[in-house]
């Protein structure tokens, strides 16, 4: 279920929605200007290894300082390859848009970076041995369409479903899309407690903390509108 568009309309140019596209796809193309092996160096260093706060002789064995926080922050802006990137950033586009418009663009920037925090922790929390660099702006982009879905609960979300190789279009209430997408995330990062090679190289945990972080922060950052059909 992949979203691909809505019909929440804006009055608004989304400044900040732009700018975090365009820092995704500059540090993309940085990391690929490095070369495999420099961006294998370039990740440790600033994607989220958990196992670097636990494990302090293995940090330093790797030449990663435990007392540095930042990829926390920087991870969220770093992808793996095309697809992530891309499929990332049109999940932004289709729900920053019009959050944006309504909260203005400083609390959307806070609610975002704030979400892709928590999401950071989470992944970390659930994940602390794990030497494996987590990179990403889904956790991010999770609280935005949480944010979405209690600021516009009856906004409609386009989606594609691909069954074989037929794509099926619906549409549905932003709130039965953030539900069923919330309710995947918790069934496979469940699964990965449960089954630790079950995990497919995703951050399940980094998507639930992101998605619960942005269902808390919009109501503290935005007004929730009373239920209520147009939009």
């Amino acid at each position: 279920m992949f979203p691909i568009g809505d019909t929440v309309s804006t009055r608004s140019t989304p400044v900040v929605v732009w700018s975090i596209i365009a820092a995704n796809v500059a540090a993309f193309a940085y990391q690929l200007s490095l070369g495999s092996s420099g961006q294998q160096a370039f990740l440790m260093q600033h994607a989220l290894v958990p196992r670097r706060y636990v494990d302090f002789a293995w940090a330093s064995e790797h030449g990663l300082s435990s007392l540095d926080f930042t990829p926390f922050v920087t991870n969220m802006f770093l992808h793996g390859g095309f697809l992530h990137i891309g499929f990332n950033l049109w999940t932004l586009w289709v729900f920053g848009r019009a959050l944006e418009d309504r909260l203005g663009p400083w609390r959307f920037l806070l609610l975002y970076i704030a979400a892709g925090i928590l999401a950071s922790l989470a992944h970390a929390i659930f994940n602390l041995t794990s030497s494996i660099p987590a990179l990403g702006a889904s956790g991010a982009i999770a609280g935005t369409i949480a944010a979405y879905a209690v600021r516009f609960p009856f906004g409609w979300v386009k989606v594609v479903v691909p069954v074989f190789i037929f794509p099926f279009f619906f549409a549905m209430p932003a709130m039965m899309f953030a539900v069923i997408w919330f309710s995947m995330q918790v069934m496979q990062g469940v699964s990965e407690l449960l089954a630790p090679w079950y995990g497919q190289g995703i951050a399940w945990w980094a998507h639930i903390g992101g998605f619960i972080g942005g269902w808390l922060l919009i109501r503290r950052l935005g007004q929730a509108p009373r239920w209520r059909s147009g939009y």
